[in-house]
């Protein structure tokens, strides 16, 4: 049974109401990675990340269109996406905060067109630019998953503003 609920009209939703309301949905928490124009890796924390198809093998994310990153993801038309197991927490606070070099110190190899993908993530999909839509003050940006590499471990998930880990 629901307590506490709390109903808004569309004119009361605001940037706030919503981010608040969807920060009830649990999600796992991603670092998706590209690179830019003189090759350099480029990286930022997600949990805009969604499945679309299996057949073809398609995913999703969605990148602010104030991101100082989006001309790399724009413009390379390859990405990783590296899922990231609970004890990552670290790297997840790296990838989302601003930096000229995010990736110093983290241990990364070459992947799928020369994309950064990063040693031990739960789950990494390389894949290639399928499609980028805009939304609002957003955009979407489609991939085909070219390659999968996964291990057997627990995901790092975000709730409610915090990193929280699941319950066995």
């Amino acid at each position: 049974m629901a307590t506490n609920t709390e109903s808004f009209e569309d004119t009361a939703i605001t940037p706030a109401s919503l981010r608040e309301a969807l920060g009830s949905f649990p999600t796992g928490v991603a670092v998706v990675t590209t690179l830019s124009d003189d090759g350099k890796p480029i990286g930022l924390t997600v949990n805009s990340f969604n499945s679309v198809s299996l057949e073809p093998a398609l995913v999703l994310w969605s990148l602010a269109l104030s991101s100082p990153s989006i001309g790399a993801f724009r413009k390379h038309r390859a990405f990783a996406v590296n899922i990231l197991r609970k004890e990552q927490e670290d790297l997840c606070m790296k990838f989302a905060r601003p930096a000229d070099d995010k990736f110093t110190g983290v241990n990364w190899t070459d992947g799928y067109r020369g994309i950064p993908v990063l040693d031990g993530a739960m789950v990494t999909l390389e894949c290639e630019m399928y499609q980028i839509v805009e939304g609002g003050d957003h955009e979407v940006y489609m991939g085909t998953v070219k390659r999968i590499h996964k291990t057997d471990s627990s995901p790092l998930v975000f709730h409610r503003g915090q990193l929280v880990q699941l319950a066995s």
